[in-house]
């Protein structure tokens, strides 16, 4: 240990290492084991739950259908076979992921085994007697169940220490601050930091032990005695990472390196390697410059929009003549944003403003100079705004007053998410960020919006949507939209 470490901290990781130690050890084995166990209940309660659905409600409500069969060899081994070798093909027994890119998986896998299932039905001949219900039942109920017990049973796993791995930081700058951010927001990922190895004096080191400095870096991983070790220290010269990396992994079991290659698109990220060269090369994909990627969104913008404005259609009504009684002025407020490439178009909300509101805002600067510098942060201000009709503060709290977007979508000016959609006036303000954004059409919610909404700066905006845009996939989108519900309902970010 670092002769600076203090005698209680030093006591304390030396307690953690055998706790630690021990539990990992243990857990290694038997968290894998569990959570295979677990997903054989969970796959074969699906098909169950599917054949019931299909055989005892289904078929007293509509007569004609014949009773579905499937073999018990099937329920009880075959199928379960299936999804979990795609599960054990995807690593996730051994991964340790977010929670929404472990539910990602689940997905593909369980459309993927569903998919072989329907396929050696209908091979086997079974399929002659097996409904397509019960098909898309095995699925849904499938997902489902995969999802809702692994992140319970993974829960559990941590409270009895079995699926926690302890790892060593080195580095407490930036860049360790979000990896342990991330790792605080991630408890189902199962790591520990036992603590830092840093030269600087750095605000992490006041919440976690302070374990030794780069000189002593071989003492203190020996003496910790955790196998898993992060070198966060993106700015380090080459020699310097080179000489930690060679000092370092002779005494861990997994050594990982976190890059300074925040912004990049990471999506489809691809590792080359040249052996002779020994060089690593990585390929960067934008997936939204692909028409397909382009098409897709599109497609899924349609099948998701059209249906949630024919559901929605009496809400805009009863708001609308709620608008119109509230205040003087229309009921919609029409103004340009800026677009794919930068074209405007007129993007519709409901009215929330006074129709004076620009005169309002300029009397209320001359005397509240702080909201002014507000609103030069944020673009929007934060609590008391004298613009706002009483009905708009009520909209806005709820983001009811964005729903007119979905016209904007079904036009193809917008996306259910994209970017936030950019006034003309902001488009010096956005600086580099410009070209990325404006690749795509803006979003009606998006990653700033689930993020923090108004908590978040001008610029912090900028930075997420470029993220966004950089990459995109399908799955990020449909998790957005979930988030998008939670962040509505408890008004996260709102004013």
């Amino acid at each position: 240990m670092s002769d600076d470490m203090p005698p209680e901290t030093e006591t304390l990781v030396l307690e953690q290492r055998f706790a630690l130690s021990n539990a990992n050890r243990i857990g290694k084995w038997i968290a894998p084991i569990v959570l295979f166990c677990v997903d054989y209940g969970a796959v074969v309660a699906a098909l169950l739950s599917a054949l019931f659905l299909r055989d005892k409600v289904l078929l007293g409500i509509m007569p004609q259908l014949q009773h579905a069969y499937i073999p018990d060899s099937y329920i009880f081994f075959l199928i379960p076979i299936m999804y979990l070798g795609f599960l054990l093909y995807e690593g996730l027994y051994s991964k340790r992921l977010p929670f929404w890119q472990c539910v990602e998986i689940i997905f593909k896998s369980s459309l993927f085994a569903t998919l072989m299932t329907a396929s050696i039905l209908y091979f086997t001949g079974v399929a002659k007697e097996t409904s397509r219900l019960f098909i898309l039942f095995s699925w849904i109920f499938s997902f489902l169940y995969l999802s809702i017990t692994r992140h319970v049973t993974k829960k559990i796993l941590l409270k009895f220490g079995l699926w926690q791995k302890s790892i060593v930081v080195i580095g407490a700058g930036r860049t360790a601050e979000l990896l342990a951010k991330t790792f605080n927001d991630e408890p189902g990922m199962g790591y520990k930091i036992v603590g830092f190895i840093e030269d600087k004096d750095r605000p992490l080191l006041d919440e976690y032990p302070h374990l030794g400095s780069f000189s002593d870096v071989e003492q203190v991983i020996q003496t910790t005695g955790v196998q898993d070790a992060v070198i966060a220290v993106p700015g380090l010269e080459r020699e310097q990472l080179l000489n930690l990396v060679c000092r370092i992994q002779p005494y861990v079991r997994n050594l990982t390196i976190v890059p300074d290659l925040f912004g990049v698109p990471l999506s489809n990220m691809t590792v080359e390697t040249s052996f002779n060269e020994r060089m690593v090369m990585l390929n960067v994909c934008n997936n939204l410059a692909e028409a397909r990627n382009r098409m897709f969104k599109r497609i899924f913008d349609l099948l998701i929009g059209i249906p949630i404005l024919i559901t929605i259609v009496p809400v805009l009504i009863i708001l609308s003549i709620i608008v119109k009684i509230d205040s003087p002025g229309p009921v919609l407020h029409i103004a340009k944003r800026l677009g794919k490439n930068g074209q405007e178009f007129l993007c519709y909300k409901f009215r929330t403003m006074y129709e004076n509101s620009d005169d309002i805002l300029l009397k209320y600067f001359a005397h509240n100079s702080i909201a002014e510098e507000e609103w030069n942060n944020f673009a929007k201000l934060k609590g008391y705004d004298p613009r706002v009709t009483h009905m708009g503060k009520w909209l806005r709290k709820f983001s009811l007053d964005e729903l007119p977007q979905i016209f904007n979508v079904l036009k193809g000016e917008m996306s259910l998410v994209g970017p936030r959609p950019y006034l003309p006036r902001e488009k010096e303000k956005m600086g580099y960020f410009l070209p990325a954004i404006l690749q795509t059409v803006p979003g009606i919610t998006g990653l700033w919006q689930i993020s923090g909404r108004n908590e978040i700066d001008f610029n912090g905006r900028l930075r997420m949507d470029e993220w966004y845009v950089r990459n995109w996939s399908m799955w990020h989108d449909i998790v957005m939209l979930i988030k998008t519900i939670k962040v509505v309902v408890t008004r996260k970010g709102a004013y």
